[in-house]
């Protein structure tokens, strides 16, 4: 199917039918791997920190690769799919970051963090959004910053898996809970089935972050506005919602650690797994907006969580979730109004 054929109207609606596409059945695949994660009895904090923060990042992860390989093989424009991508991962992290943080918030009355959570999790979060602005100055994401951000991952997990290890207890364990698994294996041929359905589910996602992307494409040369605006603004929300999906349905079950875990370690995740991955890969072009502004705000915006959090003894109260949806609203305002185009 030529989409260029098509008028932008309808463009525009195969494009939202793609991205619906892409959340379901990325969800499933969240559900999947939840569900099996549950099955080897990891604490619900290290699994939100890990499994639920990689698996709930495959939107990311599979639009950077899919992108990356259409870059390569010359099907995708190279500034607008980095432009694309980009936005989309930063976007999603930011509104996690405010809007879905304050929604869970919200929701759940009272979050708390300990201040060891604050040094072991969310200083690394924020850490990884100042090295992309360092790695990203020069306007490229080469390989060898792929790399760097691939490899600081790697070295990431294998601390927490550390700490885990020396933490670890047994009352920790995830409760066993259809909404955050559909259904926890209960042997190793159910993990096989489900890993297998899992991958599947990835499967028709990455056909439909293929065309997602081009839609993205086929707009951004039509319209003329900056494909990390759009991957920002549209792209961003689409991709957040398995950790929004997530998190809300930790705290409906007491399970505030998942919560805490996914919004946090999603946020290390995407930059350092989706960017470094596709970064060695194809290489990326840097628009001017992610570094002078999407970038900033949210290095800037989780210093600010984070003061919160320290001098509130961890806690982050009803007021506090207005406070942080009302910072994605206003980062969205100043992003269409001053950094449009790329």
């Amino acid at each position: 199917m030529e989409l260029s054929t098509f008028s932008i109207p309808m463009i525009a609606l195969i494009g939202i039918l793609a991205i619906i596409v892409l959340v379901v059945s990325a969800n499933i695949s969240v559900r999947k791997l939840i569900g099996i994660a549950a099955y080897f009895h990891l604490s619900s904090t290290f699994m939100g920190m890990t499994v639920f923060s990689v698996a709930t990042s495959i939107p990311e992860i599979t639009a950077h690769l899919t992108a990356s390989f259409k870059i390569l093989g010359g099907t995708l424009d190279f500034k607008i799919g980095s432009a694309i991508v980009l936005g989309s991962n930063i976007g999603s992290d930011v509104i996690q970051q405010t809007l879905i943080m304050g929604l869970v918030v919200l929701l759940s009355g009272t979050l708390y963090f300990r201040r060891y959570f604050l040094w072991k999790s969310m200083g690394p979060m924020i850490g990884t959004t100042i090295m992309c602005i360092i790695l990203g100055f020069d306007g490229i994401y080469s390989r060898l910053d792929g790399a760097i951000l691939f490899g600081t991952f790697i070295a990431y997990i294998y601390y927490l898996y550390i700490d885990e290890r020396k933490h670890y207890k047994k009352e920790d364990n995830l409760i066993e809970s259809e909404e955050i698994a559909e259904n926890i294996p209960e042997n190793l041929r159910d993990v096989f089935v489900d890993a297998g359905v899992a991958l599947l589910a990835l499967g028709v996602t990455i056909i439909a972050a293929t065309y997602v992307l081009r839609i993205t494409e086929l707009v951004v040369v039509e319209t003329g506005v900056g494909g990390s605006l759009i991957g920002v603004v549209t792209l961003g929300i689409a991709s957040a919602m398995p950790e929004l999906i997530t998190a809300l349905a930790g705290v409906r079950h007491g399970e505030k650690g998942v919560s805490l875990g996914t919004l946090v370690g999603s946020n290390v995740t995407n930059p350092l797994v989706a960017i470094g991955g596709g970064a060695l890969v194809s290489t990326y072009w840097v628009p001017g907006p992610l570094i002078q502004w999407d970038l900033p705000w949210e290095t800037i915006g989780g210093m600010i969580l984070w003061a919160i959090l320290w001098f509130s003894n961890g806690k982050l109260k009803r007021g506090h979730a207005f406070y942080l949806m009302g910072m994605y609203f206003v980062y969205v305002i100043l992003r269409a109004l001053f950094f449009a185009v790329d």
